[in-house]
């Protein structure tokens, strides 16, 4: 994921954010920045996590990137929610 560049970076995250927003059904939340930022971080997540699991991450090509950003940002987006919605029930 390193290798795509800030171009890359920016679109393949956008993407991934997008798609993930669509998948964990918080898409109305959402714009087109903080899609771009949760797809970023989900393939920083994706990747630590699949090296975790000995996967080869550098140079799986581009829609290798986007799953794992996809991976990442789903786990990103799920923990989110687990948080707001314990600080939405706390008084």
């Amino acid at each position: 994921m390193l290798t795509l560049g800030v171009i890359g970076w920016i679109v393949i995250g956008g993407l991934a954010g997008w798609l993930a927003s669509k998948l964990m059904k918080t898409d109305a939340q959402m714009g087109i920045l903080l899609n771009i930022v949760v797809g970023i971080v989900g393939g920083l997540i994706g990747g630590f996590l699949l090296r975790g699991f000995g996967v080869d991450v550098s140079g799986g090509g581009l829609l290798f990137s986007l799953l794992t950003c996809l991976i990442g940002a789903v786990i990103l987006l799920g923990i989110l929610k687990l948080i707001t919605r314990k600080t939405a029930r706390t008084p």
